[in-house]
């Protein structure tokens, strides 16, 4: 699969052809505001989300407004959240930061009748109707043990760096890395986890500070889209390319250069532009009360995995970037 060109209009557009009412009629979304909110904007993964959604909004005849905090705060987020409700959106999507932080002023938005999602990291569920998850937790915390055990030959000791610390995805991921570390890789230990939060520079100076105080250090995870490319560099800039591997969380582009260089044989994640667009049409489906269900195929994506019981959507499984295909991605 080739990502360099846009998501085609016609996988965005397929499942919903049915609720668009065709010729000059009017839709039964016209006029609908969804509101899309990132744990931050600016970065490269929130920045291909929001292209997805937009492209998606675009499709679904629906109006998207993508705002969020310029930084990986839960308070700054709050304050965006609060600031949306006067706007009355239809439906807000919001990635939380904090999940306890976020639920007072989501409760506040479903009792002003505003439907709530939350799409990549989840909050408290009594305060959302559905989450929209990229990847099986588990799944993916298991793959990217696995990829830096394999790399490490499964013995030494290893550091996490992740995002926020009250990131309830980036937390559900590690817990199934250490999971599968203390299953399967008993020789491996895990000596540190430090927090990124989402900023490049910041976890450059952690990775910094790791390879100092653990001289034995032989891995660097990175939990977050941020933390690999300043790992792999800070690996570099130690001389340690080979002797210290960066696995983790990261997009091709990030992470391109360290791919085929060697200081990062394999990075995980999906295709955060997917990701944008399906809680797009999440939201869509939700604000006209039509119904989601297990299997079912949306804007293209193939079939979702839908649990009634938790009320989450799961996109589908992790993609793999190494060598021999990094170049064929771009986002």
């Amino acid at each position: 699969m080739n990502l360099r060109s846009r998501i085609p209009k016609s996988a965005l557009g397929i499942l919903f052809a049915a609720g668009l009412l065709a010729g000059c009629r009017r839709s039964p979304a016209a006029g609908m505001q969804i509101a899309l909110v990132p744990k931050l904007v600016g970065i490269p993964f929130f920045n291909a989300a929001a292209e997805g959604a937009r492209q998606a909004a675009r499709q679904l005849r629906v109006g998207l407004i993508y705002t969020g905090p310029t930084a990986a705060d839960a308070g700054e987020q709050v304050q965006v959240l609060s600031g949306l409700l006067a706007r009355r959106p239809a439906v807000i999507a919001v990635s939380a930061d904090d999940p306890n932080a976020v639920a007072p002023v989501l409760e506040r938005a479903r009792s002003l009748g505003i439907k709530v999602l939350t799409w990549d990291s989840d909050a408290r569920p009594a305060a959302r109707a559905w989450f929209v998850s990229q990847v099986d937790a588990e799944t993916l915390g298991r793959r990217v043990m696995d990829v830096l055990a394999r790399e490490m030959h499964a013995r030494g000791e290893y550091a996490i760096i992740t995002g926020a610390l009250t990131a309830s995805n980036l937390n559900a991921w590690m817990r199934w890395m250490e999971v599968e570390q203390r299953e399967k890789y008993p020789r491996m230990k895990l000596v540190a986890v430090e927090p990124g939060n989402d900023d490049q520079q910041l976890c450059f100076s952690q990775a910094q500070q790791l390879l100092e105080a653990w001289p034995r250090l032989g891995g660097i995870i990175g939990n977050s889209s941020a933390a690999p490319p300043a790992a792999a560099r800070a690996v570099e800039q130690a001389g340690k390319r080979g002797q210290v591997i960066v696995a983790g969380l990261s997009t091709p582009d990030l992470m391109r250069r360290y791919i085929e260089d060697g200081a990062a044989p394999d990075i995980t994640l999906w295709d955060p532009r997917r990701l944008g667009a399906l809680t797009v049409a999440v939201a869509r489906r939700v604000a006209l009360g039509q119904p989601i269900a297990n299997g079912m195929t949306l804007d293209g994506i193939g079939p979702l995995r839908v649990d009634l019981a938790t009320h989450t959507i799961v996109m589908g499984p992790p993609l793999d970037f190494t060598r021999a295909n990094v170049g064929q991605y771009h986002f």
